[in-house]
Formats: structure tokens, C-alpha cells, sequence
């Protein structure tokens, strides 16, 4: 296996249009990166430079301790695997796996080795027999994984491989390829707009936006702490509740809204210089709860789903979204008052969007 360096990677294409600006980052060996961004950020863009299927403008890119700008795929000593499973119709599931190891002349002992040791860990020893058109699509994605699995390559690249899929699908391979990690301690670079695929699977997540590197970190501190206004908005399920006012201490701490409202932060606490300040206040949906004094908001939609409850609410023509536990919930059309959890506030600058350090 082998790290990847990234140092000023930059992509332009012919039309001026900038698809991937100045990406900097390392990938340990062994490590399971994700790559997550809404479309047109760049991330597939990103990987299929790390590919060599796209050519880098400027910066340099590693695989290991060996420059890679000007060398071809093949000889990247990487595997890929895309969205479309991509696999031959007419061939079976063993004969699919085997097909790239053929073409590259190993030995037949050496091909059946890696196609029987693949299936077994992928689960498909019983469909080695079968074609593609007889399998399901979780099934199909399985293989086109042992496709990549048999090469044995330094660096596995996965772009959108569950897109396809449904939702149950998608977490049962999500899970697989989990475990498959866990297994061959390989190093992944993966590639999703789906961002509870980027917290669930990534021990690191790369955020991009416009082609930007937004923020890299551990799913959980992304999470707890982003760096701006768009990774807070972007990670987060229902997304971050955000409100923009000027700080104030006028019988406590509270933030003065724009227009008409104001939102009571009682226990938080800001640096004095603080007050008088625009801000755009962060909180996320399980840290707005019912409480006897805080905002008002009137109850448009409850979502029950069993584990938990979302109310979404109206606060003087303000969206807000509240995460509760099942329990009693108001009904539709009546009025609730909420308490922003002091312990759990994010201040950002509203121009900028840069989160506000205390």
C-alpha cells in the first residue's frame, strides 16, 4: 500500500473555468479518506487527477514517494472503482474478476488465487457462475469492488459507487466496504455528495466547494466544530439551524435579529469584544430543545420516524428546525418555546462565513 501527497494540485480546462484550485493535503497509508462536496465541487474532478485520468495544470501530486503528474494510469499501481459497475454482460462474475489480471499475463494459479481469496471476502463465492443480468445491483457492485480488490493495487479510488443503489442497499454495501477496509488495512480515497456516507465511512473527510478545500478533519470534529458557514450548513442532517444578528447584553446574553425578534442565549458566554457584533449564530437541530423561557416558534411540521422526531418550525418567518426524542410532541399550528443549548453555540462571521474563534 502507499500514502498520497497532494501539494497545490490545480485543474483549469480550456474554457478558463477552474474545477479543482489549489488542493493540499496528505493521505496516510492505510488510510480511508473521503472526498465530499454538492456537485460541481471538484471531487470527482480531484480523483480522477489521483487516476491520471484527468491532467493536472500545476502542483504536484505522489503516490508514495513517486511524482505521478506525467505518468500513465496503468502505471499508478490503482484501482477505481465508478458509479456504473461497468462489468462485461456476456462474461460471468469469476471470469469479471479475472479478466484484468489476464490481460496483465499472471500466472493461471496466481488468477484463481486472487479471484477465490476476492469472492470470499466479498461474499460471492456461490455467484461465481453467474452474469451480471442474473445478480441484483448490490450484488453487481460487489463484484465490480472485486474487480479493483484482485489487482491488489496501492490505492483503491472510489467514485460514487453506491449512487445506484437504494437506501437499504446502500448501507448494507456502505457496511461491506467498511469492513473490507478494516480487513486489508488499505489506503481509499472516496468520492460522495452523500454526506452521511462521508461520516459514516471517512476517518477523514475532505470538504470541498467551488473547487475549494473547505476544511479536512475526523467526521466527529467537522461535525462539533466547522471551520465556516458551509461546512456547517453542509454536514449535518437536518442542517444546521443558522440566524444572523447583532450580539447584545441586555438582561443577559442574546442575539438581536435584523428583523423583528430576538433570540435569548441564557448560560453562554462571549469575549466582551464580541457585544455589539454581527454575527450568524450556529445551532444544530438536537441543541434547540423545549424550555419554560427562550424564542418563540410556532409548530408548521412534525416529522415522527420512530427513533426521534423533527418539529419544523416558523420563528417570525424564520425556518428552524428542532431534533427531539419520541415522546409527546406538540401538534401542528401551536406555539412552543425553545432554549438554544449555551454548551453547544457556533458563532460564524456573516460576511465571510469563518467561524469566530473566542
Amino acid at each position: 500500500m502507499a500514502g498520497l501527497q497532494l501539494d497545490r494540485v490545480r485543474k483549469v480546462y480550456d474554457n478558463g473555468q477552474v474545477a479543482v484550485d489549489g488542493a493540499t493535503f496528505d493521505i496516510a497509508d492505510g488510510e480511508l479518506m473521503v472526498l465530499v462536496g454538492p456537485s460541481g465541487c471538484g471531487k470527482s474532478t480531484l480523483l480522477r487527477m489521483i487516476a491520471g485520468l484527468e491532467e493536472i495544470t500545476s502542483g504536484t501530486l505522489r503516490i508514495g514517494d513517486r511524482v505521478v503528474n506525467d505518468v500513465a494510469p496503468k502505471d499508478r499501481d490503482i484501482a477505481m472503482v465508478f458509479q456504473s459497475y461497468a462489468l462485461y454482460p456476456h462474461m460471468t462474475v469469476a471470469e469479471n474478476l479475472a479478466f484484468g489480471l489476464k490481460l496483465r499475463g499472471l500466472p493461471r494459479a496466481e488468477v484463481e488465487r486472487r479471484v477465490g481469496e476476492a469472492a470470499a471476502m466479498l461474499g460471492l463465492q456461490d455467484m461465481l457462475g453467474k452474469k451480471p443480468r442474473e445478480m441484483s445491483g448490490g450484488q453487481r457492485q460487489r463484484v465490480a469492488l472485486g474487480r479493483a480488490l484482485v489487482r491488489e493495487p496501492a490505492v483503491f479510488l472510489l467514485d460514487e459507487p453506491l449512487s445506484n443503489l437504494d437506501a437499504k442497499l446502500r448501507h448494507s454495501t456502505r457496511t461491506e466496504i467498511a469492513r473490507l477496509h478494516q480487513r486489508l488495512g488499505a489506503t481509499m480515497v472516496y468520492v460522495t455528495h452523500d454526506q452521511v456516507e462521508a461520516m459514516t465511512l471517512g476517518q477523514r473527510i475532505v470538504v470541498l466547494d467551488a473547487g475549494k478545500v473547505q476544511q479536512i478533519d475526523t467526521p466527529m470534529a467537522l461535525y462539533e466544530r466547522p471551520a465556516n458557514l458551509f461546512v456547517a450548513g453542509f454536514l449535518g442532517s437536518p442542517a444546521m439551524n443558522v440566524l444572523e444578528g447583532e450580539l447584545q447584553a441586555v438582561e443577559g446574553l442574546r442575539l438581536v435579529l435584523d428583523r423583528q425578534g430576538q433570540v435569548p442565549l441564557p448560560g453562554a458566554e462571549v469575549p466582551p469584544s464580541w457585544l455589539g457584533r454581527r454575527v450568524a449564530l450556529g445551532v444544530r437541530p438536537e441543541h434547540l430543545l423545549p424550555a419554560e423561557e427562550g424564542l418563540q416558534a410556532r409548530v408548521d411540521v412534525v416529522e415522527a420516524v420512530g427513533s426521534e422526531a423533527y418539529l419544523h418550525l416558523d420563528f417570525g418567518g424564520r425556518p428552524l428546525v428542532s431534533r427531539l426524542p419520541p415522546q409527546a410532541l406538540p401538534e401542528a399550528g401551536s406555539t412552543l418555546r425553545l432554549r438554544a443549548d449555551p454548551a453547544h453555540l457556533h458563532f460564524f462571521d456573516p460576511v465571510g462565513g469563518a467561524r469566530l474563534a473566542a
